[in-house]
């Protein structure tokens, strides 16, 4: 057994309590969200004035409570090993770097500026295409685990594949996002874009790299401490979790309310976005015969967002009321539903690939 699949091990034994009832938690934080939103309005208005330098602090602080225990799993040695197999790794960077910031761009074109055009006021458009390009630049760094232990993937690869791709996300994520943005005649307030990157994924990488490298040095190199400090630390990413579901749906609450037409609409390029590039991952996977335990992670990482990023950055550069806003929180509510079908897809056709 391999030391990053030494920290995974225990929670790809069973399945925990949220993870098993993950859709279930996730529903009643919206729901709740959203009827709080309405019923106090202006808790919400208050909280939402909580911010400095464009950056919602309230917000940021649950993101990193949802986020740091996950940075800590992380072990960035793990990438040494991406040669053994790269095949996984090499269809999760292609598609994920490649293909979708530039499909969800494409898609949100294609909805809001013709499809939806005599539906949606064309400002308004433009907000929800930035929402929807930040949610198709962001793959998933934290659920994937999650999404991994589901399908009963190979956790040591998984971990090889977050490294990359966190790593990746330091130099690609800022660039990416400009240049579709401004592609889409979208003004790139920079600063508050790079802040952002590296409030959101610069820090808490680093902060979580840092204590992982204490928790090992004051235990002789046992991984079982990093282990078992990140199943200490669960608690507080579950609430981190909950807790920003419940606020970003309260402060959208009257939007959710009474325009549950204009949420189905932006819902739409999301949910063929995610089908098309689990298939395209998944069936790159099976095309290259890559093993089961590989290729349901690969094809899972590109499909799911790292939306605690895309709502954080769509907050600081277009505020909190804002339609890109109102986009990421709505690829909130298509996310969990979405990645269990897939999941469920995943599990059903595993005969087809190759065990190992």
């Amino acid at each position: 057994m391999t030391a990053a699949s030494a920290d995974m091990e225990p929670a790809a034994a069973g399945l925990g309590l949220f993870e098993k009832w993950l859709s279930v938690w996730v529903a009643a934080a919206i729901i709740a969200g959203v009827a709080l939103g309405n019923l106090a309005p202006e808790v919400f208005a208050v909280l939402a004035g909580i911010e400095y330098a464009s950056v919602n602090l309230v917000v940021a602080v649950l993101i990193w409570a949802m986020i740091f225990p996950m940075m800590v799993a992380v072990d960035f040695g793990a990438v040494r090993r991406a040669g053994d197999k790269p095949k996984g790794l090499i269809i999760t960077l292609a598609v994920n770097w490649l293909v979708k910031p530039f499909t969800m761009a494409a898609l949100g074109v294609l909805f809001f500026e013709v499809v939806f055009a005599p539906l949606i006021d064309p400002a308004d458009a433009q907000q929800y295409i930035a929402g929807l390009i930040l949610l198709g630049a962001a793959p998933c760094t934290a659920m994937v685990f999650v999404w991994s232990q589901l399908t009963k993937g190979d956790p040591a690869y998984t971990l090889v594949q977050v490294a990359a791709n966190d790593l990746i996300m330091i130099v690609a994520f800022a660039p990416i996002v400009a240049l579709l943005l401004g592609v889409t005649d979208i003004v790139v307030p920079w600063e508050t874009l790079l802040l952002s990157v590296a409030l959101y994924v610069v820090v808490p990488l680093a902060a979580g790299a840092f204590v992982r490298q204490r928790l090992l040095a004051t235990h002789g190199g046992d991984d079982k401490a990093v282990s078992d400090f990140t199943g200490r630390m669960k608690p507080l990413s579950v609430v981190g979790l909950l807790a920003t579901v419940l606020l970003l749906f309260g402060f959208q609450a009257e939007t959710i309310a009474s325009r549950p037409l204009l949420v189905a609409l932006i819902a739409v390029p999301i949910i063929i976005q995610s089908y098309g590039i689990f298939f395209i991952a998944y069936g790159a996977a099976k095309a290259w015969r890559v093993p089961h335990a590989i290729a349901a992670p690969c094809a899972l990482i590109g499909t799911s967002n790292f939306f605690e990023l895309a709502v954080a950055v769509a907050i600081g550069l277009f505020g909190l009321g804002s339609g890109a806003a109102l986009a990421t929180v709505v690829g909130v509510l298509v996310e969990v539903p979405v990645m269990l079908s897939l999941v469920a897809i995943a599990n059903r056709t595993r005969g087809h690939f190759a065990a190992d």
